[in-house]
This record gives C-alpha cells, structure tokens and sequence, in this order.
C-alpha cells in the first residue's frame, strides 16, 4: 500500500473498508483503498508540530498510555476523521541524559512541569474523500485542554469535551463536521477538579447521551438528551458506577460495572434507561471483569476473589450461568500451603473504615513477632485493595518466608467515592500519610507483630508515599524501598499535578507540605532507593533532588541507579526483584535471600 521511508503509525480501518488512516512522521494521512491512493491531510507536522499524535502530557494524562499516542477519530460512516493538533513550542525543553557510547547523548523532551505552559491545541475535522480540514470554532489563545471526542453513531455530529486549565470546569460541545461551529450542551463544575467522560455514550438517532459523572461526590449514571437537558438521573447512592460496559438501545437498557455493598468488589448491573430495574448480575463476593456482547444476550466474566484464583465463565443477559470457558485453579493448588488472605477494615479517628488485605505467614502463631511490609501506591483514586487474586505471588512468597505482607488504602483513594477523593485537593501527602500512620498505630497494638520492623514499599506515587514515610512519617516506619518516586511536586508534569494541587503560584503552602524535601531532616535511615535514567514521566531529577538534600544533612541511605531504564526496571527486572528482596530478607528477617 505503501512505500516509503517513514514508518506509518496507528493504522485505523474506516467501518466501510475504503480508508486507512494513519500518521506519519507527525502529519495525518488517509489511503484510499479503491483508488490505491494515498492523501496527505495535514501539511505541517515536524519537530514541535505533531497532528493526530499526542503530545507527551497528553498522552500520559489525558488520552492515556493505551492510545499510544493517536489522536485521531475516524467517523462511523466513513466520511471524516476528527484529530488533534499539537504545538509543543511553548512547553519548556527537559533533558535527559543516555550514557552508551563515548559521548552519551541527550534526548530532548518536551514536559510542561507544574505551572508550565501546555501545548497549544486544536481540534481539526478532515474529509477523508476530499482531503479538506475545518477546524473546529474554539479560542485556541486561551490556557484550555481539548480532548475525548466522540461521533454520534450517523458519523454526522462530533461531540468534544473542553475544560480549563484549573481543571475544575468542564463543557460538552457538538460540533459540525462541514463548518466546525459549535455548541455548547453540558457544563459541569466542582470546587475541586473535573474528570474526562472517558465512556461518554451518544445514542443513535439522537436520543441523547449517557453520562458517568462524579458531581453528587459518587459516581453515577445521567440519561440528557442531545441538548443538553437533564432526561434522568439512573442510578443514585453512596456507592459508585465505575465504567459503562454496554448500551443496549434496543431494549433500553444500561450494562454497568461498579460496587454497591462492598467497594473492595467489582460487579456487574444492569438498569433500564428510565431508571428502573437496577439488577446485579454477578453473584459471588469477588471483581468481576466483564465483557457483554452485542445486543446484550450474554456477558464474558472474568472472575476472583481473595481465595479464588481467576476462572472465566459465560453468562446469558440476566445472569444465568451458560459455560465455563477457563479455571486457572490447578489440581493441585489446594495442596499447597500458602499464606493465610483476609480482608478487613480498620477505622481512624474522623469515622471512615480504611480496607485492608494482608497475608499471614501459614504457620501464623499469634504469640510470636512478625514484620511487616506495607506495599503501596496511594495515589488518588487508585486502591489497590481488591477482593481478586493477586496477578503474581511475591506476596505469598514474603508469607511463607515468615513477612506479614499487608496493603490498605487511604480515604482518597476511591473507596468512599469522590467525597473521599476530593479530600487530597491541593495537599497531596497530608491524607495519605495521616490514614497510613492510622494503620501503623493500628499494627503495634498487635502483640504479633514486631514494632521495630514495619516496612513499606511503592513506586512512583507508591515511591512518593515511601519517602514521605521515612520522612514525615519516621516516627513509625523503619525501612522503605522507593522506586522511581516524585520528591516534590514542582518537578511533576502539570496536568496531573494542578488537578489536584493547582499551580505552585496559587497553592505555595500546599507544595511545601507536599514535598518530601520539606521533611529531610527527619529521616533516620533504613530507605533504599531506585530509579532508572531516563525515566521520562518521573524524571530522576526528583531522586537526584532528594539524596542532594540528604547528603547535604549527612543522612546515610542505599541507592541503586538502572541506567537505560524509563519508568519502571523492564530490562533488568531480574536485578531489580532480586536487589528488593535481599533488602527485606536482610533487614526484616535478618538472613540473606537466596535464589
């Protein structure tokens, strides 16, 4: 098809089979497959000029990691692909350093940091027949983020969202394909930040749109009509809808996952489109992770819980049990003598019930002392206590080797809705740290366990909430393994940082607080720290921050560089797994690991 030097990057076949469209070397093109032509829809792509590829921020924080960078939406009848255009020149240059080679070399990126500017963006609408681009009737001089377009099911109607650079509004706008005039029908503000409709559905023959919005403090479900009026509110509670998994127009109902009861749980519902007959699907005490077929008669489930590990079954529309497809359960697996699971709640002193999963060692005998490790990533809306099956069994491995491995979430971490999330806005650290004392306090009044040996580990927030730890937090933590980890948030990409920070110029107090430099001198050893080189999302510039501080303070710790590695130890992983384990053995267990 085609046959040039340059490599075609996210190939995307039109619904009709005339068209490919793709970019290459930063500009949009469309292939037309009946006259084995190939049209070049934008002109300007270059170095800081990229159209239909995302921008580094972009990509990372808004499209998200499994865009792999497109930012291009093809209609569904054919006829036009909608894209973004960036300009990255505004967005200050960092540097980042590769050692190979006699020289090295520097690898420009372009990483607007907290308070930055962003990339210039617009959004631009191509024929794919003609080659023609209108683009879309926005004020593209303004600080504004434009993202997560949506076609309306007859490809003639584009709905885009737009929000400010204080993240804290956010409007739907139709826009028309041929003119690029827009209009306005949804708005929506929080007094601390909005979220994307990443699920956003537009009905057909415009019958309106479903939309997941956090606004009540509890996600849920809102039938509007194509203007923008309130048809139906479809679910309500202090519980929370998580995604949309089907709209099934025919029989005007809603597939959904979420919790109800349980926030440790992930479940499938269905509710009819007037609000009505809201049914749980999925039965057993667990998450459940569910893909429904077209037009609704059946539903994939991937299933676990604590003591169940995954299996995979095929139920009809209203629940009812049809085949098993898969059980990773072996015959064996009940011989085995793991690590005793449970999952429970601890409370703090403000009336929230923190959720917490821990393994005991088999042999747990509550008259002797065990360490303990705290594994972590806290950042908001991220739990990582789940009633599932863990992926990999390192947990169970720490167990049996005598190591109470435990996790807990903080009350921004989603399981008390948005109300709970809300409560990190402008002083991340504050809450994580003051929820993760809460469960140290909690663990000492346990006469099996050993006090001088609480541990914590994460990486990259989970990294940051460890060095707060052995920081702010030293009083009750005696070892941490930081990995790729934000020290401070001015050195942090902006659109995440604002969203809950806002700018370092309206928020001075709430990055000092933030900040683990801030808490330095506390620190009484016992932390080991990772990081990869050209790590281009948390730069290493954030640990080299951090060690310049306690050096200067004449602080001892243990620090392992990864050179070649970006965000997370992929190629050395081995030496990385190996390095956290001879760190725990040796100083909660007081042996050395051995392979």
């Amino acid at each position: 098809m085609t046959n040039d030097a340059e490599e075609e990057k996210n190939p995307v076949l039109s619904s009709n089979g005339n068209f490919v469209v793709y970019t290459k070397a930063h500009d949009l093109y469309a292939y037309n497959v009946e006259e084995e032509s190939e049209v070049r829809l934008t002109n300007d792509g270059g170095e800081l000029i990229y159209n239909g590829w995302a921008s580094w921020v972009y990509y990372e924080e808004i499209l998200g990691r499994s865009s792999r960078y497109r930012a291009f939406w093809v209609s569904p009848n054919s006829k036009y692909v909608a894209f973004l255009r960036f300009d990255d020149s505004p967005v200050p240059e960092f540097p980042i350093y590769h050692s190979p080679g006699q020289h090295g070399k520097l690898e420009k990126t372009r990483y607007p940091k907290a308070g930055d500017p962003d990339p210039i963006v617009k959004l631009g609408i191509a024929n794919l027949k003609t080659g023609k681009v209108v683009w879309a009737d926005f004020d593209y001089s303004i600080d504004q983020y434009i993202a997560w377009p949506f076609w309306n099911p007859e490809g003639n109607v584009l709905t885009v969202q737009w929000m400010n650079r204080k993240q804290d509004t956010l409007k739907i706008f139709a826009v028309d394909p041929e003119i690029g005039s827009t209009n306005k029908i949804y708005e929506e503000h929080q007094d601390s930040w909005v979220e994307w409709f990443e699920d956003l559905k537009i009905l057909k023959e415009g019958k309106g749109m479903i939309i997941r919005s956090n606004k009540s403090g509890w996600a849920h479900l809102y039938y509007f009509d194509s203007n923008g009026k309130l048809i139906k509110q479809l679910t309500d509670g202090q519980w929370e809808v998580k995604s949309i998994a089907y709209v099934d127009e025919a029989n005007e109902r809603i597939f959904f996952q979420g919790w109800d009861d349980e926030s440790t749980e992930n479940h499938l519902f269905v509710v009819n489109l007037d609000g009505s007959g809201l049914t749980k699907l999925t039965e057993q005490p667990g998450t459940h992770s569910c893909m429904v077929s077209p037009e609704g008669k059946y539903f994939i489930d991937r299933f676990s819980n604590i003591n169940t590990p995954t299996k995979i079954d095929i139920f009809d529309g209203e629940g009812k049990f049809v085949k098993s497809l898969g059980n990773s359960k072996s015959e064996l697996f009940d011989e085995y003598n793991l690590a005793q699971v449970e999952l429970f709640r601890i409370p703090t002193e403000d009336g929230f019930e923190l959720p917490v999963k821990w393994f005991l060692p088999p042999d747990f005998d509550e008259n002797k002392k065990y360490p303990v490790l705290i594994s972590i990533y806290g950042g908001p809306n991220a739990g990582t206590v789940r009633n599932s099956f863990p992926y990999w069994m390192q947990q169970y491995y720490l167990a049996q080797e005598g190591i109470i491995v435990a996790s807990v979430d903080h009350r921004g971490s989603g399981h008390f809705g948005k109300q709970g999330v809300a409560w990190m806005h402008r002083n991340l650290g504050k809450w994580e740290m003051n929820d993760y004392i809460t469960f140290v306090k909690w663990l000492e009044e346990k006469p099996f366990v050993d006090s001088n040996k609480i541990a914590i580990t994460g990486g990259s927030y989970g990294g940051y909430v460890t060095c707060m730890a052995m920081t702010y937090g030293s009083d009750y933590f005696d070892y941490g393994l930081a990995q790729y980890s934000v020290t401070d948030w001015h050195l942090y990409d902006n659109v995440y940082t604002e969203r809950y920070m806002d700018t370092p110029e309206e928020n001075p107090e709430g990055y000092k607080n933030g900040s683990v430099l801030t808490y330095a001198d506390k620190y009484k050893g016992g932390l080991l720290i990772t990081h990869g080189t050209i790590d281009d999302n948390v730069h290493m510039q954030n640990t080299l921050q951090f060690i310049d501080k306690l050096e200067t303070l004449n602080k001892d710790f243990e620090m392992m560089i990864y050179p070649g590695e970006r965000h997370g130890v992929r190629r050395k992983f081995m030496h990385a797994f190996n390095l956290s384990m001879k760190f725990f053995f040796k100083n909660l267990l007081g042996r050395d690991f051995v392979m």
